[in-house]
């Protein structure tokens, strides 16, 4: 199914409780968080694309689309889902957050296999007993559903995925959680200790 998925990272938050700016940008390992993002990324999908808003030249060096939300006022994740389905050329996008550097290099496998044994549209990672539902595989026939649902007030990823049926594939959280998102500086600094730890990068 590698063939059929668009990789999306959603970088179109206004990363407040990192003090403003782009999260994926920030250093990790002397990198930018997006690099690591990207390196675990890319080889499990047929292309990836960012989901960002404002000044796209901020990641010209990258050389992939960026595609902004396509609702104004920032009513959240589930707008960069939307604007992830409805860019997409292929009929299924994997989103991940792009402060999520030690994403599992079977991400996109398992979703899939996931959702193929229940029989649902979409599958959703979990870890430690906790979905995280921005890491998900979306089929990009439900964008009109998406779209409606979020017309009429609708913010909640995993409130949405359940009237339509949505997988778990669960991982381990050892040696480290691989959904682990840097969301403030203290948690920036814990990702350089997981990183420093365990060699991982890339």
């Amino acid at each position: 199914m590698r063939d059929l998925t668009q990789g999306v990272v959603l970088a179109g938050g206004l990363a407040r409780r990192m003090g403003g700016g782009d999260k994926p940008l920030r250093l990790l390992g002397g990198r930018p968080m997006l690099d690591h993002v990207l390196a675990r990324l890319a080889p499990q999908v047929a292309a990836v694309a960012l989901n960002a808003n404002g000044e796209a030249a901020r990641f010209a060096a990258y050389g992939l689309p960026v595609w902004p939300d396509t609702l104004p006022g920032h009513p959240g994740p589930l707008a960069g889902i939307l604007a992830a389905m409805e860019a997409s050329p292929l009929p299924w996008v994997v989103t991940v957050p792009g402060d999520s550097p030690f994403l599992p290099r079977d991400l996109v496998a398992r979703l899939h296999a996931a959702r193929e044994a229940a029989r649902t549209p979409l599958a959703c990672a979990a870890s430690g007993g906790f979905a995280h539902p921005p890491i998900a595989l979306w089929p990009t026939a439900l964008a009109a559903d998406l779209r409606a649902a979020i017309a009429a007030g609708e913010r909640k990823i995993d409130r949405w995925t359940a009237r339509h049926g949505v997988a778990l594939a669960e991982w381990p959280t050892a040696p480290h959680d691989p959904f682990f998102n840097a969301n403030t500086p203290e948690e920036l600094a814990e990702a350089e200790a997981i990183l420093r730890a365990d060699a991982i990068w890339p």
